[in-house]
C-alpha cells in the first residue's frame, strides 16, 4: 500500500511541478509582472520538485533493486558485513560493516536536492504571502492620488 501511495504522490508532485511551469510561463506575459503570484507560483514549482525527488529517493531505497545482493560479506579490510541499513529521512541504503564503514548505495545529493529545493520553495512562499510593498487602489480599480486642495465651487482655483 505504501508504494501505490508514493507512486501516486510522485505523479501528482510532476503533475504539480509541470503546470507550475506552465503557468509561470504564462505570468511572464503580463505587465507589469506580479512579484507576488510569481513567488507563489515558483514556490508551487520547488515544493512539487522537491516531492518528486524524495519520492524517486524512496522508490530507490525501498525497492532497492539489487541492493542487498551488493553487500559482500567481507569490506576491502576485511570487516565483516553487520548488516544493510535503510532508512527513509535521510533516504540512506548502506551495507555497514563491523568496523563502521559503509557503502552507501543511495546519492547523499538526493537529500541535498529535496533539502535546498524545499527550502526554496518556503522561502518563495513566505516572499508570496508577505510582500514588502502593496499598493493602495481606490474603489474604481485605479491607484489612489495623493490628496490636492479643491477649492468651493464657484472659486477659481489659484494659478
Amino acid at each position: 500500500m505504501p508504494v501505490l501511495l508514493m507512486g501516486i504522490l510522485l505523479l501528482l508532485s510532476v503533475a504539480a511541478a509541470g503546470a507550475g511551469i506552465v503557468t509561470a510561463v504564462l505570468l511572464l506575459n503580463y505587465r507589469p509582472l506580479p512579484p507576488a503570484k510569481f513567488c507563489a507560483v515558483l514556490a508551487l514549482i520547488l515544493s512539487a520538485s522537491a516531492a518528486a525527488v524524495y519520492c524517486y529517493g524512496w522508490y530507490s531505497v525501498t525497492m532497492g533493486g539489487p541492493f542487498p545482493e551488493l553487500c559482500e560479506d567481507r569490506n576491502a579490510s576485511g570487516a565483516e558485513l553487520a548488516g544493510p541499513q535503510q532508512e527513509y529521512w535521510p533516504l540512506r541504503n548502506a551495507c555497514v560493516y563491523s568496523d563502521g564503514s559503509a557503502v552507501e548505495y543511495v546519492s547523499s545529493s538526493l537529500n541535498v536536492s529535496v533539502c535546498v529545493l524545499a527550502g526554496l520553495a518556503v522561502v518563495l512562499a513566505g516572499a508570496a504571502a508577505f510582500p514588502r510593498r502593496r499598493a493602495r487602489k481606490s474603489p474604481e480599480g485605479g491607484a489612489v492620488q495623493p490628496a490636492v486642495a479643491v477649492p468651493p465651487p464657484g472659486e477659481r482655483p489659484a494659478p
